[in-house]
């Protein structure tokens, strides 16, 4: 049996990404937002509205960093979807975050988030239906505690977010379930 929910954004898991920018005085702006993934190899797509202080940013600057966040971080990182840049210009300064500036691109890194993806804007999208930012990935640095032996990301040690839609949930990633284009092999026999 299934039961109607009506309309709903039923997308599980949805990224927690932190998108960084600078303001026209130097100001370190964070945001939170689900709604962006990877678009191509070396592209993001963020779908935004234009109304936030980051997306006036990014079209001053032409760039941002994208950071997926952490459990240990999970606080400001919440705190960064509650505060709006353009109420509250010091929320950066309330989480107690560190910035670094990117030596690629025109925006800051948040040193403790563990995966930042730097980014220069390659374009917007803007038509009836949807409003997107989407920034050619120039550099990804990761902190080095989340790396295994061979210098690759481990998501377990991570503690990446992810976020449920449905009930506005946090949870932390890290359960691997199968390998990608093996798990499916035996069906192709």
């Amino acid at each position: 049996m299934r039961k109607d929910l009506g309309v709903k954004a039923a997308v599980y898991p949805m990224p927690v990404l932190m998108i960084a920018t600078y303001d026209e005085n130097g100001v370190v702006d964070v945001m939170n937002a689900a709604w962006g993934m990877i678009c191509d190899y070396d592209k993001i797509s963020l779908t935004l509205s234009e109304s936030h202080k980051t997306v006036k940013n990014i079209k001053k600057s032409k760039a941002f960093t994208v950071s997926l966040a952490d459990k240990k971080n999970i606080a400001a990182a919440d705190y960064f979807g509650i505060a709006s840049g353009n109420d509250t210009p010091d929320k950066f300064e309330r989480t107690g975050m560190t910035a670094i500036k990117s030596e690629r691109v025109n925006a800051p890194i948040i040193d403790e988030f563990p995966v930042t993806m730097e980014c220069e804007l390659a374009e917007i999208v803007s038509t009836d239906n949807v409003y997107s930012i989407i920034g050619k990935i120039v550099n990804v640095s990761v902190r080095e505690e989340i790396l295994d032996e061979d210098g690759k990301v481990d998501i377990t040690k991570s503690g990446i977010l992810i976020f449920d839609q449905f009930r506005a949930g946090y949870y932390v990633t890290g359960e691997k379930a199968g390998q990608a284009w093996s798990s499916g092999k035996e069906l192709d026999k």
